[in-house]
């Protein structure tokens, strides 16, 4: 709830630009025929529809999506999924493919993005601009972190949370002094500095950035800067709190409306990996689970289906998430999460796997830490996962022993 102070401040003019590009080769085949926002999860969403909702939520309507690798999926799935336009002209949605304005080249980096786009960023005249990326987990109010912003008089602000200090050398980590005041940042060290409290615990920036205007276009348009591969990780953050006032804003203090008190807090998870991927996809099951998608104060949007609800005519069901159009036909299904449209037959069984949409799960077939991506036909009696030498034969075995059936051919009009 904003104090005195909040309320004393004046309502600043916002644009959001999100970084919806990457490749997420890691999650490959996953990201074979689609770029990694475009990635379902959780049975009805893709990664995007994370960071879209949290900035519809938060009351931030004004939106460019960046996009670049592979992207006609996702572009066809904002396209029919989220409203581009709203009743005034400052309600939008908007994809952005490179346009090449400062030659003929691709995005490089972050940073780069952003800077071949200044035009848009001028022409809407924002006070502050929000830069963050679209390949995350998490649910957040981005208007307690613009407020975090106005109240210290930021320049930037970087959404910052604490991680083990184990796993800090994947991430970009940032040193504060007592005020929350960026001291220092390195990008992936290789010998991460805990936090001054808790040295367990080293300050991961989230990718996630709020600027004032004037200090991103100074930072955009200063030329000793940039590098080929301009990225706000490894060419600005590492040295621009010298020249300008940036700050970390906590994202574990971040208090959502609707949550809660069994979930974990500041859930943020990059599902850069496929057991990262799929861990998070498990995390949204149980009685009590550590992101609780059921929050009516708080909803992730999704896409519209057009479809019946699922039916189960028989079987056996244990903490599961059966998807809309469904059908289960006396099959035995545990700590699975299915997409929409999918058939399990008879006798078939499910365990500890996601099957993405339109899938069908043939009679006596067998699933066991298997990601089955959207459209694929398993035949009857199929054996997949328990057995890596027989599975690596036909489908991709990851190192924690995940298997990943790659996207099947499109029956139906539907986007990759």
């Amino acid at each position: 709830m904003a104090g005195d102070k909040d309320a004393a401040l004046p309502t600043p003019r916002v644009l959001a630009i999100i970084l919806a590009g990457g490749k997420g080769e890691r999650l490959h085949p996953l990201t074979a025929q689609r770029s990694k926002p475009a990635v379902p999860f959780g049975g009805k969403y893709r990664i995007m529809d994370f960071v879209l909702s949290n900035f519809v939520n938060s009351g931030v309507q004004s939106i460019y999506v960046l996009v670049q690798y592979m992207s006609q999926s996702l572009i066809d799935y904002l396209r029919s999924s989220w409203r581009t336009a709203g009743l005034t002209r400052d309600q939008f949605i908007t994809v952005v493919p490179p346009q090449m304005r400062l030659g003929s080249m691709w995005y490089r980096g972050t940073a780069d993005a952003v800077r071949q786009n200044l035009n848009l960023i001028k022409d809407f005249d924002p006070d502050l601009i929000c830069v963050f990326g679209a390949d995350h987990i998490y649910r957040m109010d981005i208007g307690q972190m613009i407020r975090f912003h106005l109240n210290v008089g930021a320049e930037i602000t970087v959404a910052t949370i604490p991680v083990p200090v184990k796993q800090a050398s994947g991430f970009g980590i940032v040193e504060t002094d007592s005020k929350g005041r960026v001291t220092g940042f390195i990008e992936k060290p290789s010998q991460p500095k805990g936090m001054s409290g808790d040295p367990d615990k080293a300050l991961s920036s989230m990718g996630n950035y709020i600027f004032n205007t004037d200090a991103l276009v100074n930072i955009m348009e200063d030329e000793s800067l940039q590098d080929p591969s301009f990225d706000f990780g490894k060419s600005i953050l590492p040295d621009i709190h010298k020249r300008m006032r940036v700050y970390a804003y906590d994202f574990s203090t971040n208090q959502l409306p609707g949550s809660k008190s069994y979930e974990e807090n500041g859930y943020w998870r990059d599902v850069g990996t496929l057991r990262s991927y799929y861990d998070a996809n498990m995390d949204i099951l149980g009685q009590r689970p550590k992101l609780n998608l059921n929050n009516r104060r708080w909803f992730i949007h999704s896409g519209r289906f057009d479809g019946p609800p699922a039916k189960i005519v028989d079987g056996k069901l244990s903490n599961c998430i059966i998807g809309d159009g469904c059908f289960v036909r006396n099959a035995t299904i545990k700590n699975s999460i299915l997409g929409r449209g999918v058939h399990v037959h008879e006798g078939a069984l499910i365990e500890d796997s996601i099957v993405m949409d339109f899938c069908k799960v043939r009679a006596e077939a067998c699933l066991r830490r298997a990601i089955i991506d959207r459209f694929n036909d398993i035949p009857k009696g199929a054996q997949i996962g328990g057995d890596p030498e027989r599975d690596a034969k036909k489908y991709h075995v990851d190192p924690s022993g995940l298997v990943i059936v790659p996207r099947g051919r499109t029956t139906r009009l539907a986007s990759a």
